[in-house]
């Protein structure tokens, strides 16, 4: 049996290609992923006790508020 021949023509592929909507599905996956990593990094430290905090030179107050936003590595 043949098989059809299915190419798309140069001047079409063009119009099934939408940078604008790459571009911004880029930028929210790294929105995304950004807000997993300040999550996590959040969670972690969460679960320090108070002493380790002070040891990292953070209390309790920073850790909550989104003023301190640090990052793990």
């Amino acid at each position: 049996m043949h098989s059809p021949n299915f190419t798309i023509p140069a001047r079409n592929i063009r119009s099934l290609t939408r940078p604008g909507l790459v571009l911004a599905a880029i930028r929210a996956a790294r929105w995304l992923a950004r807000k997993i990593n300040e999550r996590r990094n959040r969670n972690a430290l969460m679960e320090l006790s108070d002493e380790q905090l002070k040891d990292i030179g953070l209390s309790r107050g920073q850790t909550e508020s989104d003023v301190h936003v640090y990052s793990r590595y």
